[in-house]
């Protein structure tokens, strides 16, 4: 049977739920939710190695972490991966690492089903003027990850 945990933290862009489920983490959302929060020593390490990211003293995480999603979805995803920290790529880009440069819009909506925002870098994606585009958790979010990396990589 599966067993879930959540865990709740604070950050510099509000607060967090952090979804574990058999030892790996799978969720990750903006805001809290109603289940009581449990301190597992795998959603602590994850809390730690977000806080140091937050900080600017850490620029991927290595915690073990599953996505689930449509075959198109995880081809999306992984290519948010390969985006390198204060680097930004337009959706079209996205798309073209995907194999078809046409599915910039099907990327973006790869992009708002991330179940690991900040971790699998959805934020890293812009328009192709520059333009922050949408963000689930909310433009000013995105635009707060974007300065901080910038600020860090500079």
């Amino acid at each position: 049977m599966d067993q879930f945990f959540y865990h709740y933290m604070e950050s510099p862009v509000g607060s967090l739920t952090l979804l574990e489920k058999n030892e790996v983490l799978v969720g990750l959302k903006f805001g809290v939710s109603d289940h009581p929060s449990e301190s597992t020593s795998l959603l602590l390490a994850v809390e730690v190695q977000l806080l140091e990211y937050f900080s600017g003293k850490r620029v991927s995480f290595d915690v073990p972490f599953s996505l689930v999603g449509t075959t198109f979805q995880m081809q999306a995803w992984d290519a948010l991966m390969q985006i390198p920290y204060g680097e930004t790529r337009a959706y079209a880009d996205q798309a073209k690492m995907v194999g078809d440069v046409k599915k910039a819009r099907a990327v973006g909506g790869a992009n708002n089903k991330n179940p690991l925002p900040i971790i699998v870098p959805c934020h890293r994606v812009v328009g192709s003027d520059g333009s922050l585009g949408g963000y689930q958790p909310g433009v000013e979010k995105k635009e707060w990850l974007l300065e901080l990396e910038r600020s860090v990589s500079s």
